[in-house]
């Protein structure tokens, strides 16, 4: 099984990407879709964030205050580290039992913190959504309603542009029309088609 690791920065367009590639009948593994059933009430990560972070992070209906969670991570380093230390060996399972899984030609594992959790083992091959700074700051601003200060305090929380190019062995340059993504992304399915078949002969 070929497995994709799809990156960028946030708000770079990642579930854009992954709905074009889902077209083609690919099975798409979304870390963060992992991390939010892992802290679902009763999970045992849920009961860990309780114990790291206290109470006050859960709300009326029981569930965690993502989005104060979300703040306070990026406020603090520490309790950034302390929440990734919770999560990603748990995120790390996921994606390896459902990559496991999977009966398409090939997945793609989204992982936004690709480089940063140190995942690339579980990859064959990078995919990295770029954009420019700029847009990056307009569109994460727009998507979520916040200040240009708080985005770009989200922004800086995660690997540079220059990092995630230097592991990438495929890019999307996602700054131009939604017809011309697609055909950007038709052209790596086929290559990836491909990749696949080639990889799948040499294990026979």
């Amino acid at each position: 099984m070929l497995k994709i690791g799809l990156t960028g920065g946030i708000a770079s367009g990642k579930s854009t990407v992954c709905q074009l590639f889902s077209q083609y009948d690919i099975a798409i593994i979304d870390a963060d879709i992992i991390a939010r059933e892992l802290v679902e009430p009763n999970q045992i990560a849920y009961q860990q964030i309780i114990a790291t972070f206290g109470a006050d992070i859960i709300q009326q209906d029981g569930y965690l205050n993502r989005l104060g969670l979300r703040q306070l991570i990026f406020a603090d380093s520490a309790a950034k580290q302390q929440l990734e230390n919770i999560l990603h060996p748990k995120i790390r399972q996921q994606l390896t039992l459902q990559s496991q899984q999977c009966s398409s030609p090939y997945c793609i594992l989204v992982i936004p913190l690709l480089i940063e959790a140190k995942m690339q083992d579980l990859v064959d091959r990078i995919l990295v959504i770029d954009l420019t700074p700029e847009q990056q700051l307009t569109r994460l601003c727009q998507r979520d309603n916040i200040s240009e200060d708080d985005a770009q305090l989200m922004i800086n929380s995660q690997s540079g542009l220059k990092q995630r190019l230097a592991v990438a062995d495929d890019v999307i340059h996602n700054n131009n029309a939604t017809n011309m993504l697609d055909k950007l992304v038709f052209q790596l399915h086929k290559k990836y088609l491909s990749l696949a078949k080639s990889s799948a002969m040499s294990c026979q």
